[in-house]
């Protein structure tokens, strides 16, 4: 894989995000968005535990997808202020993935500004995310094919992401928005996994404060590099394609895929990953 360092600048107006980053579809990271934001001092781990010590949340770990699972179901669930002490802890796979904290706890929404960037930003969805030092989150594309603005809070992230033609040689799930994930994007195998030598990405650092903006459709791969937790902002897709690409996946793709889990049971789990590999090794063939 090839890995470039995404673009940093401190602040940017709104013409310049859009004509330079939208517009072109290139992922930018900005520095000091948050600043003025009530966020940007008080959220850490602590204050978290102390608002929303009493919810609930859903908790998801690294074990691979399995037929009698649901489309994105927890694979446990505790209190906030008990995770927050494991999280303090030690290293743990247990992360919050893509919840609306908010909804439970609307003091929440007094802390952030929603930026005025450019973009159409669907307020109804604020979703946040939290992991422990060295969980990953896996590889996958978002089922919306959003634009998104990732904030990250509380310690330092690493954020791996390629743009949607790099899916040829992803070894893409069909009627999936994930890889394999048996594949170690830290350090790939490239005899096992050839196709991914012709990958072109972008990788960049996140730390307290900062938002990386990823465009339609990309691909991201998160490592915490320490406790911390990070929101998402997202707009809908501009492109008509990519708009309807999301459509077919929210309301034909997700059900017809619990379907044939149901039917089929392991056996569709296992014929998917199979044409992954089938399918990636056909187009690298063709590009070679």
């Amino acid at each position: 894989m090839k890995l470039n360092e995404i673009k940093r600048v401190k602040k940017i107006s709104k013409s310049d995000f859009i004509s330079q980053y939208v517009k072109n579809q290139i992922p930018v990271v900005i520095e000091e968005l948050t600043e003025d934001w009530p966020a940007y001092e008080k959220w850490k781990l602590s204050y978290m535990k102390e608002i929303a010590g009493n919810v609930t949340v859903p908790l998801y770990d690294d074990r691979h997808v399995n037929h009698e699972d649901g489309f994105n179901e927890a694979h446990m669930k505790m209190k906030m202020s008990e995770y927050i002490n494991l999280l303090e802890s030690k290293p743990t796979n247990y992360r919050i993935f893509l919840f609306n904290l908010m909804k439970q706890v609307p003091a929440l929404r007094n802390d952030f500004l929603w930026p005025d960037i450019g973009l159409k930003l669907v307020k109804q969805l604020p979703m946040l995310f939290f992991g422990g030092e060295n969980s990953k989150v896996f590889m996958h594309f978002d089922i919306d094919y959003s634009n998104i603005l990732h904030f990250h809070f509380h310690g330092e992230k690493q954020c791996m992401i390629f743009a949607p033609d790099q899916s040829k040689f992803m070894y893409k799930i069909p009627h999936a928005l994930i890889s394999r994930e048996d594949i170690d994007f830290d350090n790939p195998d490239y005899e096992k996994w050839p196709a991914l030598k012709n990958v072109e990405g972008y990788i960049t650092n996140l730390k307290h404060g900062e938002v990386l903006y990823m465009p339609e459709g990309y691909w991201h791969y998160m490592k915490y590099l320490t406790p911390g937790f990070s929101m998402s902002l997202r707009a809908f897709p501009r492109n008509i394609t990519n708009l309807s690409k999301a459509a077919y996946n929210i309301f034909i793709m997700r059900h017809f895929d619990v379907l044939m889990r149901k039917l089929k049971g392991q056996r569709w789990i296992d014929y998917k990953n199979e044409k992954a590999i089938q399918n990636t090794h056909e187009n690298l063939a063709k590009s070679a």
